[in-house]
Formats: structure tokens, C-alpha cells, sequence
């Protein structure tokens, strides 16, 4: 969560900062920040997320056919995940796709939008579309929490809450303002935009209607304790969407598309080598990324798995790690030795945190069967 453009502000807050990169890790109490988020309202700062736009009469027509999801269903005012996805049918970028009356935005790492427009463009011969990164335009911030919801109309005016899955226009200021309702940190939330110019008095507006600004360690904790796989930890060109439980960002109904075929053949016929799955470690300290999985299986002692993302856990009052388990080894309850240490793993039920949104994709039974 890297945080250039408000650094200033959350220094002169006292928050714990990270350097390189530019992160907040806590605005010094992380039980509290957590607290917020699951029992009333916490503001993340989101300033690094970006966009590229697509612009032009066969802008819609161009990505339906190049993306994942379906892009010709989504109805203006509507938001959707999205996958542009490898020949081979592996994750090359995770977006959303926004729908206006006049394009597309594709939101996602502000550093990796200008990529985003590249792998677009080798895909654009004679199309009327045009692509244009626009993420300077931008400085989102995110609510999340049961009273986010509240939070969000007292600063938008807005008299009823957003649907999920939609974003509306609103006013702040008397600027426009963008207020999308979406996944935050795995649980349903906002995403709020009035521009770089009004970030700032954005950002104080919703602190003093009652969100209260949380680091990277408590939303990491959300993330973790959701299931949510991110880019970049649990998420990068290596993967099949299905192994990242990224079932909402892609249609099996829609037609063809690059690497269509490959996530098709999956869902019919299964053979999935790993996929996502949470669990329980015996102890609170961190587990670094990479950590193999080891069980005994017919007298062996086998690598069954490697660690995506950890953090310690609030709901289970210990460590919880994110990990691709091999598959008859995914059941709720499977123990696994952690790394080469006498510490123990053990599958949970996903996701851990109660008012996340729910994980998809298939889950192997407490006896190793699918």
C-alpha cells in the first residue's frame, strides 16, 4: 500500500511508516485499526491504484473479447473484476473493469497500468479503441466496515447506500466524486475518488464522520483472515485463476477469449495440481513467503505446498498463512510440518473472518476427497 501522495499527512499523524516503499504500516495501534474494520468503519489510503482507460466505439467489443470476464453484460454504472489472462490461460493482470457512459476504466496497481496498456495494444490491430493510462488523474481511498456504509453517505451525500458492484457519481466539495462499491481487503466496501487536489480534505472528511485510517498490517490481516488472494504475493504469471479461488473474475459462459480454452478444460474436467487454501500455524511468529509443506504420506515425508501470505490472526489468535496445498491434501483439519522446524500447519475453513465475502472455487472434504 504504497502512499506518496498522502505521506505528508499520515507522517504528521503519527503513523509507523515504511520507507522503501512508501507505506503506512500502522497508525500505532493495530488491535484497534482491526477493531474498526470489523466493528465499525477503517479508511485505507488506496493512492497507488491506477487506471488505464479504454476509449472508442469498439472499446467494449475489443475487451469482451480479450479479457476473462464478460465486458458486453456490464451495464454502465456497473463493476466487475477482470483477468487478462496468458495463451496458456495463467494470470498476467487482475483489474477491475468500470463501465461509464463514454469507456472503460480498468483499475488496478497504479505501477502496473502502463504494462496493462502494452499487453492491450499487441492485441490491437484495426480496432477503433484506444487505450490512455490515466492514473495521475486519480487518488482513491477505501472504507470498510459495518458502519462503512454510514460513513460513505454522510461524506457523498448520497441518500442510499451503493449496490454492490456498482459505482455512482456524487459530489464532495463541489467536485465531482466517484464512490464504487467493491472488495476491499476481502470484505464488501467503498472505493471514493475526488481527484488528487481533494485527497487530502477527502481523507480528513471521512476520519471525522467516523472511519477510522488503519496500515498495511491490519489490512493484511482483513485480506488474510477473507481468503483474498493479491497480486504479486498469492497471485502472478504462473497461476490459473482457479488455483487463486478467482472464480468472479472470469466467465464460462461468454465465448472465447485468450486463454479461454485452458480455464474451460479445467472446470469440465478438474486435475487442478493446487490450489489456495488457509491455515492455522501453531505459533504467532511470521512465516516467510516461500515456506514449503511437508506431510507424511505413505511412510514419506512429502513437499505438498509453499506459503503465499501470512499474518497473525485476530479470529484465531494465532498465525494464519495462505498457501498453494497440493490437492488431496486440502481438507479442513490436514496437519502439515512448517518448513523444517517442528512447527505444524493445519487447514481451516475459509474464510476465517465471519463477514467476509465468500471464497469460491471447489474444497477437498476433511478426508482428502474432492
Amino acid at each position: 500500500m504504497n502512499t506518496p501522495l498522502l505521506l505528508e499527512l499520515h507522517r504528521a499523524a503519527g503513523a509507523r511508516l515504511r520507507e522503501d516503499p512508501a507505506e503506512v504500516l500502522t497508525f500505532g495501534d493495530v488491535p484497534a485499526e482491526y477493531a474498526a474494520a470489523t466493528q465499525g468503519a477503517a479508511l485505507l489510503d488506496a493512492t497507488t491504484l491506477g487506471a488505464v482507460e479504454a476509449r472508442g466505439l469498439d472499446a467494449v467489443d475489443f475487451l469482451h473479447r480479450i479479457t476473462a470476464n464478460d465486458v458486453r453484460g456490464l451495464a454502465a454504472g456497473r463493476v466487475a473484476r477482470n483477468l487478462l489472462l496468458s495463451s496458456k490461460g495463467k494470470v498476467l493482470f487482475d483489474f477491475e473493469t468500470e463501465r461509464g457512459a463514454e469507456g472503460l476504466r480498468l483499475v488496478l496497481a497504479a505501477a502496473r497500468a502502463p504494462a496493462l496498456a502494452d499487453a492491450l495494444e499487441l492485441y490491437h490491430f484495426t480496432e477503433k479503441v484506444a487505450f490512455e493510462v490515466t492514473s495521475e488523474r486519480l487518488a482513491p481511498l477505501e472504507v470498510v466496515g459495518p458502519r462503512a456504509a454510514e460513513v460513505v453517505r454522510a461524506v457523498s451525500g448520497l441518500a442510499t447506500e451503493p449496490a454492490p458492484g456498482t459505482w455512482t457519481a456524487a459530489r464532495f466539495e463541489g467536485a465531482a466524486l466517484s464512490v464504487t462499491a467493491t472488495g476491499v481487503a476481502g470484505s464488501p466496501g467503498f472505493r471514493l475518488d475526488a481527484g488528487p487536489e481533494r485527497a487530502a480534505a477527502l481523507w480528513r472528511a471521512l476520519a471525522a464522520a467516523g472511519a477510522r485510517p488503519i496500515g498495511v498490517v491490519a489490512r493484511e490481516i482483513l485480506r488474510i483472515e477473507a481468503c483474498c488472494a493479491a497480486w504479486g504475493a498469492d497471485v502472478d504469471e504462473q497461476v490459473y485463476p482457479q488455483e487463486a479461488r478467482l472464480e468472479r473474475a472470469f466467465s464460462l459462459t461468454k465465448g472465447c477469449y485468450t486463454g479461454q480454452e485452458v480455464v474451460a478444460k479445467i472446470d469440465t474436467y478438474g486435475g487442478l495440481n493446487k490450489r489456495l487454501t488457509a491455515l492455522r500455524v501453531a505459533h504467532d511468529d511470521p512465516v516467510p513467503r516461500g515456506t514449503r509443506l511437508h506431510r507424511l504420506d505413505d511412510g514419506q515425508w512429502r513437499d505438498l505446498g509453499v506459503v503465499t501470505s501470512w499474518a497473525y490472526s485476530f479470529v484465531l489468535d494465532t498465525g494464519l498463512v495462505l498457501a498453494f496445498v497440493k490437492r488431496r491434501h486440502q481438507g479442513v483439519g490436514t496437519e502439515f510440518r512448517l518448513g523444517d522446524g517442528p512447527a505444524t500447519a493445519t487447514v481451516v475453513p475459509m474464510p476465517v473472518r465471519p463477514g467476509a465475502l465468500s471464497v469460491t472455487g471447489e474444497f477437498e472434504s476433511a478426508t482428502g476427497g474432492a
